[in-house]
């Protein structure tokens, strides 16, 4: 699944708040900085960052611009929303997956979530993203992303470094590239048309689970080491992130980020290596009558690239591979695995060319390998997860500039095309999988208009 983030008189304006996947640029920070969204963000709209972008989110949410203003006074800045909605066409119809609730097996239009956020200080070192939405095409009300941050820099032996502790409810969250899960492309999708089978990573298991831990950045070393705690089930349940059927998640979950990072000319190149991974202990579908438990382990690679022409005009290029390696135990005595251990890996890669922050075309290429079994693809044509393809996007971003002629709001506007070559294993009718995405993302501080201006 995926993610995103942003008072007593703010709940009234649940209905303007809105955001489906983490693809925002949230006003709040727009209105807190004084920064046009286009500072912080490839294409005026998230969730690609440029350098200013990574650095406000590595020193926690928390701009000295921001220092200046009266924290009780401006209040209102810290909260905005997003909404949402699209269209959804495959070449051939298709039972909506995850099924979702009153659509049809094609062609459809749907708003997919509406969300309220707090984007922002709460104190003078410590910032959060945090998010409440309503998932509209499984119609209920969910607990979403957060990320609490606390940071600080320093110096050791003459070399500067950011540090940070965070609490944080999505395994890999934290990250501030564009190469692994959640933030990786593409950064808005359709929860109604087909796709490829994911890793453990590429779930991410939003909001069921609970951890954090420490992070430092050096300017060309990142090293970050977290540990997550399963939810509890009933509130799970509660808070909407769970069902009876879901996997349940048995011990702590440790998460490991490491990457050599530099910006080169002024910044005007940034280049990224970086692994990270993680491992779980999980009963499938909360079937806990075998006594077993299957055991994940997800190792990633990534690079990143960006260059900036100048401010408005930024090519950036992505990469991440996550090998995924399955102890089945628990799902073969179940019967719901031929093999008591496979492997999954997926490859995705992809380019996004941004023209004044208006204009930006992406591509991107990805491919699915893994063990074949005949009873966990019990879908696929021959027992294999086997797919790739091309997705094709063009986007179009009227606001967000210094210059627009809205401050306190921003859209996205994009359409996609997904076709596949290969799909669960064979070549044969892939196409029939192919999706046309047609997507519109609106965020909005609703609350600066009425209290004060955004800059």
């Amino acid at each position: 699944m995926r993610v995103s983030v942003r008072c007593p008189a703010a709940l009234v304006l649940t209905a303007f708040v809105l955001n489906a996947h983490p693809a925002h640029a949230i006003p709040s920070f727009s209105a807190q900085t004084g920064q046009a969204c286009s500072s912080c963000h490839v294409g005026a709209y998230g969730p690609q960052l440029k350098p200013y972008g990574r650095d406000f989110k590595m020193n926690g949410y928390v701009s000295s611009a921001e220092l200046k203003d009266n924290f009780v006074d401006n209040w209102y800045e810290r909260f905005s929303g997003a909404v949402d909605s699209s269209f959804t066409r495959t070449n051939k119809d298709i039972p909506p997956s995850p099924g979702g609730i009153g659509y049809g097996p094609n062609n459809n239009l749907s708003v997919d979530q509406v969300a309220l956020f707090y984007g922002g200080r709460i104190t003078s070192s410590v910032g959060a993203m945090a998010e409440i939405a309503y998932d509209g095409i499984n119609r209920v009300f969910h607990w979403d992303a957060m990320d609490i941050r606390h940071a600080w820099d320093g110096s050791v032996l003459g070399n500067d470094y950011t540090a940070g502790i965070t609490l944080n409810n999505q395994i890999g969250y934290t990250t501030v590239w564009n190469s692994s899960p959640p933030w990786n492309y593409p950064y808005s999708s359709s929860g109604l048309a087909p796709s490829p089978a994911g890793t453990f990573l590429d779930d991410g298991l939003g909001a069921q689970v609970l951890g954090g831990g420490a992070y430092v950045s050096s300017g060309w070393v990142y090293a970050e080491g977290d540990v997550y705690f399963p939810l509890n089930r009933n509130f799970g349940q509660a808070v909407g992130t769970m069902n009876s059927s879901s996997d349940k998640y048995v011990a702590p979950i440790p998460y490991w980020h490491l990457a050599l990072e530099h910006g080169f000319d002024h910044d005007a190149h940034y280049a990224q290596i970086g692994t990270f991974g993680a491992t779980a202990l999980r009963q499938p579908g909360n079937d806990q009558t075998t006594g077993l438990v299957d055991r994940v382990t997800d190792i990633g690679f990534e690079a990143n690239y960006q260059y900036l022409a100048d401010l408005h005009n930024v090519v950036s290029a992505h990469a991440g591979f996550i090998h995924e390696m399955q102890n089945l135990n628990a799902t073969s005595a179940l019967g719901n695995s031929t093999n008591q251990s496979d492997t999954l890996n997926t490859f995705k890669a992809d380019v996004t060319y941004s023209i004044d922050d208006t204009y930006v075309p992406s591509v991107q290429y990805f491919k699915t390998t893994g063990s074949s079994d005949a009873a966990l693809y019990a879908d696929s044509a021959n027992g294999s997860p086997n797919s790739d393809g091309f997705t094709v996007e063009m986007a179009y971003v009227p606001f967000g500039k210094a210059d627009s002629a809205i401050q306190w709001g921003n859209a996205r506007l994009s359409l996609a095309y997904t076709a596949y070559t290969r799909f669960n294993g064979t070549s044969k009718n892939a196409s029939d999988n192919n999706t046309l995405f047609l997507n519109l993302s609106m965020s909005l501080d609703p609350l600066v208009p009425a209290f004060g201006k955004s800059h």
